[in-house]
């Protein structure tokens, strides 16, 4: 079957979130909320990726969301979420094949990084998916871990470096999923879902279930 997955890169082995924003708009966004049994995370959604903001606004509305699982878990890294299989699954089943039946077009955006709190879309990988499409419903959110200046490459901003060193994330996945929002509240709930104990695919051994809803 073909998982919808985040790539694990073997950089990964070797490479209270700040009011920085990642884009600087007057125009009005999109507020949401994802509320577990380990918090609250409230975020926005980015007006720099209108497909991506639409489709989630879409599912959101339609209740989706309520009822999936953070069926992927990885301390350091991110939680996934959005499977439409995991609203059902037994307990120990291995999910990450969900989906709605269409992609979104990938919208990558330099100055939309992987930071901690950042929201991005799952994908299959790029053998099957050279585009990089996204999945029109699997997303997982950054944990990550702090990096330092020296070893970002030149590509990324002053603000940027500061931002992976102080504040942390996954820099070895821009340009290679698509970020449309961010979590501005909740930080440490990230934390504790992504510290949970998992099994041997990375799933929750208690089920973390989100109810998901616009606030704005």
């Amino acid at each position: 079957m073909k998982k919808i997955v985040l790539l694990l890169l073997s950089a990964f082995l070797v490479f209270n979130l700040s009011s920085v924003s990642q884009t600087k708009t007057d125009k009005k966004v999109t507020k949401f909320e994802i509320t577990t049994d380990y918090g609250t995370m409230k975020g926005y959604l980015y007006n720099e990726t209108p497909k991506h903001r639409d489709n989630f606004i879409k599912l959101v509305k339609q209740g989706f969301f309520n009822g999936t699982l953070f069926h992927r878990v990885i301390p350091g890294f991110m939680i996934q979420g959005g499977d439409p299989n995991s609203k059902t699954a037994k307990p120990g089943q291995q999910l990450g094949n969900g989906d709605v039946g269409y992609t979104v077009p990938a919208e990558f955006n330099p100055s939309l990084i992987h930071k901690k709190g950042a929201l991005a879309a799952a994908r299959q990988g790029d053998e099957m998916n050279p585009q990089k499409a996204s999945s029109g419903c699997q997303f997982y959110i950054v944990e990550g871990k702090k990096f330092p200046a020296s070893q970002l490459p030149a590509k990324y901003t002053d603000e940027q470096k500061k931002i992976y060193e102080t504040i942390g994330g996954t820099p070895f996945l821009d340009g290679g999923y698509t970020v449309f929002g961010e979590i501005t509240n909740g930080l440490d709930v990230i934390d504790k879902i992504a510290n949970a104990e998992r099994d041997q695919n990375d799933r929750p051994k208690k089920e973390i279930k989100m109810t998901v809803k616009l606030t704005q």
